[in-house]
């Protein structure tokens, strides 16, 4: 809501300029600068009570707060209530902790005596009238704590998230004015024209499929599911043409040495695809073989169809070899009833570029034909909106039917996709949370690590916390979890706070954190062991698993990659990686080998067989890589460090998914240069996309796209075979 008024403001403004209402500009001018609510931005209330605390305003300090509860709070159900003095009482114990922090025993005096009447009749503020008398209150048991600068970060995330959720219940309490409600409407109208597109195509379709019905055409033939036909409105001919020119894929070569017992038994790795003559009608794009053709029906050879139908469908077959053979230049744009039709799909002119500069793709085939590689098609996309700040991590659990993503403010969502896309949970918490990952078994639990040093077990059906496990006080950032394949342990990453004391500061500091990585058993609820981090303790920024939890790969602020055998529980290698902090960091296919990107802007693939050694090495732009950073008006940036995945692979390890400004980019992993190759741009963002994850399940694949304006696009995907 923030961001809306802070647009609506500045259209105003520059309407009032247009009509050259100069003296009723300067009046809005001066009552924005007066306002406050600040705009229902939420940081800036912040930033202005702490003003009021740090210039030891008390006055200021207490008015500003009765204000709020006047316009704001008083609007809340009863229940609220408590949690409003709750809050009340912690700024005001914020005040006096700041005033004695400072050396400033007289307001510290000035407080207790001018809210004595007001104070001494509660019993949370009984014991803290004998404060200014005490010689070191640091150091008493009974208000040490108050002193840490835990617990003052956790009490301003605590009343960020509490102001953030209110904002958003007043918008639902009551009806926004039209100009605040111009965003939604434009959403609104993008949702009716991709509607009114879905169903255009749709009606096409079953026009079709009408008009052959009458024909009285009883020829079996193999048709698409029909949610494809009406997703996209490729015929059959192009699916099979297209289909006919994948790549052939290449073998992979297996261990030599002790990996190999790490490694699966009868993990199937690409073979070699037939080679088919780009020139082929699709009926002989069938298996490759001479076998003459053969009736569906009856499973009997038959002769060449005689059916009108039939000779139609030769006619249909020739038109569009001959579209196809033609150059990209002199293919004439073939418009009809049901619009422009586009033989690859919704791929952008930029892929399509790349495309046709590419060494694959670039060359004729044999008999005159233009190869064309389009491994994916994109049958939709979808828009999850219930997060209204930056998203941090967005994973799929692994049966594929739940996600979970997190915010910066806090706010996790559980939600799910299929049929439709609809919000299972709704986690707030008090502690700042920097990290999330689906336990294996049973997947409906989710791991939650926060920035005070502990993780919550989180069952989504019961939507409840079943507990929480205290890791490490002197290590509280939990910065990356990943749970065993095997069993029911899990490790986290814990790192200690930067030399700024904040819970997640950005950009991090040139010189890593001290950290630690631990194994946690969620059964016993205990710590089963500590790793030895070498040359140092460092945080480990990333974690990854193996199929079968054997091996576990880890990314670390020092630049290093350390490979564990977690059959002994000990490190197997490491090796420096990047020039600077390591972000993201996962197994292949095949698992011999293991890819990473880092702070350099590098896509690296490692042999994990010859230690340090390269197999490929790409730079990737800045979007890709991070920090992200995110320009708004009035000279607003926001910067974020990677905290999620920042690469996903499909269910073949062939095609790589990683962020950029605009939507996830999926590249074609090479093995020549470069390494990547450009296949499909999702696009759909409007702001940098921060972590992806992909599902596959079976030919349809979910692509999931999370950027900083807390927009989640899930894309869903064809794969064509070979």
């Amino acid at each position: 809501m923030g961001s809306a008024v802070e647009r609506t403001d500045e259209h105003v403004r520059e309407y009032l300029m247009y009509r050259g209402f100069t003296s009723t500009m300067k009046h809005l001018d001066t009552e924005i600068k007066a306002d406050k609510e600040k705009g229902f931005r939420v940081d800036k209330i912040i930033d202005q009570l702490q003003q009021f605390v740090l210039n030891f305003d008390l006055f200021g300090l207490k008015e500003y707060w009765l204000y709020l509860d006047r316009r704001l709070f008083c609007r809340l159900e009863d229940v609220y209530r408590s949690t409003v003095n709750k809050l009340r009482t912690s700024l005001y114990r914020y005040y006096v902790i700041n005033t004695i922090q400072k050396g400033n025993l007289e307001k510290t005096q000035e407080f207790f005596q001018k809210q004595a009447l007001e104070l001494q009749s509660q019993v949370e503020w009984r014991d803290w009238f004998i404060l200014p008398f005490i010689p070191t209150p640091e150091q008493n048991p009974a208000f040490s704590p108050y002193f840490s600068r835990q617990w003052s970060d956790t009490f301003l995330v605590s009343l960020h998230n509490f102001l953030s959720v209110l904002f958003q219940f007043l918008n639902w309490l009551s009806p926004q004015p039209v100009l605040l409600s111009f965003d939604a409407e434009v959403q609104k109208m993008t949702s009716l024209t991709e509607e009114n597109e879905q169903l255009r195509q749709l009606l096409f379709v079953l026009q079709t499929e009408s008009r052959d019905q009458r024909e009285g055409d009883v020829m079996v033939h193999h048709k698409l599911p029909v949610y494809v036909q009406n997703m996209d409105r490729l015929g059959d001919t192009e699916l099979d043409l297209v289909s006919s020119q994948r790549p052939v894929s290449t073998t992979t070569t297996s261990s030599r040495n002790f990996f190999s017992t790490f490694l699966p038994q009868g993990r199937r790795t690409p073979g070699k695809v037939p080679q088919f003559t780009t020139g082929s009608s699709p009926s002989q794009l069938a298996v490759g073989r001479k076998d003459p053709p053969t009736n569906l029906s009856t499973n009997q050879p038959t002769n060449q169809p005689s059916h009108p139908r039939h000779k139609r469908i030769q006619e249909h077959e020739k038109e569009r070899k001959e579209l196809f053979s033609k150059p990209p230049s002199q293919t004439p744009e073939k418009k009809g009833d049901a619009g422009e039709v586009e033989p690859l799909g919704e791929a952008s002119s930029d892929s399509l570029d790349s495309c046709s500069n590419s060494r694959s793709c670039g060359g004729a085939a044999e008999g005159g034909g233009l190869s064309v590689e389009q491994p994916f098609i994109k049958l939709s996309q979808e828009e999850y909106g219930e997060h209204h700040s930056s998203i941090m991590h967005c994973r799929v659990d692994c049966s594929g039917r739940r996600v979970a993503s997190l915010d910066v403010d806090g706010v996790i969502k559980v939600w799910s996709f299929n049929p439709i896309m609809q919000t299972k949970a709704t986690i707030m918490s008090k502690s700042p949370l920097l990290s999330l990952e689906w336990a294996t078994k049973p997947d409906r639990l989710l791991l939650l690590g926060s920035g005070v040093g502990t993780v919550r077990l989180y069952d989504t059906d019961a939507k409840k916390n079943l507990y929480e496990m205290n890791i490490d006080e002197t290590h509280p950032r939990i910065l990356s979890l990943a749970c065993s394949p095997s069993g029911s342990s899990f490790v986290c990453s814990a790192a200690a706070l930067s030399r700024s004391g904040s819970v997640d500061s950005a950009p991090r500091l040139p010189i890593p954190v001290s950290g630690q990585l631990l194994l946690w058993d969620t059964k016993t609820v205990k710590q089963q062991l500590q790793f030895s981090l070498e040359p140092e303790p460092v945080a480990i920024n990333c974690t990854a698993f193996n199929h079968n939890g054997n091996l576990l790969v880890t990314g670390a602020a020092d630049g290093v990659i350390r490979l564990f055998d977690m059959q002994r529980y000990e490190s197997a290698m490491s090796w420096r990686a990047h020039d600077g902090e390591v972000y993201s960091v996962e197994f292949s296919y095949d698992e011999n080998t293991v890819f990473s990107i880092g702070e350099d802007g590098k896509f690296i693939q490692w042999n994990i067989h010859r230690c340090g050694v390269k197999q490929s090495d790409q730079v990737l732009p800045q979007d890709a890589t991070g920090p992200f950073i995110l320009s708004g008006y009035s000279g607003y940036k926001q910067v974020q460090v990677p905290r999620g995945r920042l690469f996903a692979f499909d269910s073949e390890g062939q095609h790589v998914l990683t962020c950029s400004s605009t939507g996830g980019l999926i590249y074609r992993l090479t093995n020549g240069e470069p390494a990547l190759e450009s296949v499909l741009s999702l696009g759909g963002h409007k702001a940098p996309v921060v972590t992806v994850d992909w599902c596959s399940a079976v030919d349809c694949g979910t692509c999931l796209t999370a950027s900083m304006d807390g927009k989640i696009k899930l894309s869903t995907l064809l794969a064509q075979k070979s």
